[in-house]
């Protein structure tokens, strides 16, 4: 188990920005904002449980105190009423320390999200891209075993088969926290359709996922940093060609990050899309400069996007999926591209909480609270 300090000082810092969020929402200037309200809101759901454990703990070794004070003044009436406040109060702080370190390992603040996925297709051509196609499958398999709603942004079809690239929006409960872990370069060893001699070959697809950004959470000059282009939607043929210039591009002149979205007729539907999504690619790269910064310890990053490393090997000859993070082999390889993810996600959470748990130990937990009682 963690330093039991370290923990303190950890749910001290999520309980004072919870504290934080509620004296925002009596700011009169912040009512009348609804976007705020419904922004901080959010936040605070996020920040409940710390909250919630942090008082509880605090109130749990304060009342051990008292009784501790109680027994040292040597009355033989108080004696007995500390006695009894001890034995109930010990236990029960020893129940809530594993609990403070599961929800500090768990949960993540924009775990209830929404999220941006792109997948696209890697090294290995047409087998790549069809590679690419059967993961958004598993994905939206997936999603629809947690009741999570999956709604195409942009998509660019290979000719046989799959996708060179897909974006998609992912909505629904839970939903950040049940994907963040999908981020990297996945694997495929199998015989593909477009080989004619039965070799197998190895391919690559990149996934990505990124929470959805509010408004709020980046400061966006659209008119100065923002370069919008309009074009024809683009496709394989047939219905697919869009005669009016629906299709919207838009690049963010400081940091290079283009998006694309041209999956709707409307060039207003597409507009918001794309501004969307760029709102979260500009998150993830504020997170990650946030993150160098902070734990530039880390030679690692566990489940975070990090596309350099192979995260899965989906071996078909074999039957056999090796999340190489996780350490972690199962087979029945078609069970797991129906969307059975859970079994390696759960293997890949506990080891994500114990990388975790091993940072917050290395930067001091951060914050400050009165120690804590052993």
């Amino acid at each position: 188990m963690i330093d039991r300090d370290i923990l303190l000082k950890a749910l001290a810092v999520k309980a004072n920005r919870h504290a934080e969020l509620g004296r925002m929402l009596e700011d009169p200037a912040v009512v009348v904002d609804h976007n705020k309200v419904r922004v901080i809101s959010r936040e605070m759901g996020g920040l409940r449980d710390f909250a919630k454990i942090h008082g509880e703990i605090v109130d749990v070794r304060k009342g051990l105190a008292d009784a501790r004070e109680m027994l040292a003044l040597g009355d033989p009436d108080m004696t007995e009423l500390a006695n009894a406040e001890i034995k109930t109060l010990e236990p029960r702080l020893e129940e809530l320390w594993p609990q403070a370190e599961a929800i500090l390992a768990d949960k993540d603040e924009l775990g209830d999200r929404g999220v941006i996925l792109e997948i696209r297709g890697g090294v290995g051509g047409d087998e790549a891209a069809i590679f690419a196609g059967d993961l958004f499958d598993m994905y939206s398999h997936f999603c629809a075993n947690h009741k999570l709603k999956v709604e195409v942004l942009d998509q660019s079809p290979s000719e046989m088969g799959g996708f060179k690239e897909i974006v998609a929006q992912v909505t629904g409960h839970e939903a950040y926290n049940l994907l963040r872990l999908e981020g990297g370069v996945h694997r495929v060893q199998r015989v593909p359709k477009t080989e004619t001699q039965g070799r197998i070959h190895t391919s690559t697809a990149t996934v990505a996922v990124l929470p959805e950004a509010e408004e709020v959470d980046i400061d966006i000059d659209w008119d100065k940093d923002v370069r919008e282009d309009k074009m024809r939607a683009g496709g394989p043929g047939g219905q697919k060609v869009n005669k009016t210039e629906s299709a919207v591009r838009m690049t963010h002149l400081p940091t290079g990050i283009v998006v694309k979205c041209q999956d709707e007729k409307s060039q207003h539907k597409n507009r918001a899309r794309a501004e969307s999504i760029l709102r979260s690619y500009l998150l993830e790269y504020k997170q990650a400069k946030v993150d160098a910064e902070r734990a530039s310890f880390r030679k690692e990053q566990v489940g975070g996007g990090d596309r350099s490393e192979k995260i899965r090997t989906y071996n078909f000859p074999q039957d056999r999926v090796t999340d190489h993070r996780a350490q972690e082999t199962v087979h029945g390889i078609v069970r797991v591209m129906d969307g059975e993810l859970d079994p390696l996600l759960d293997r890949l959470i506990a080891k994500d909480r114990e990388k975790k748990l091993q940072r917050m130990a290395e930067e001091g937990g951060g914050g400050s609270a009165p120690p804590a009682s052993k």
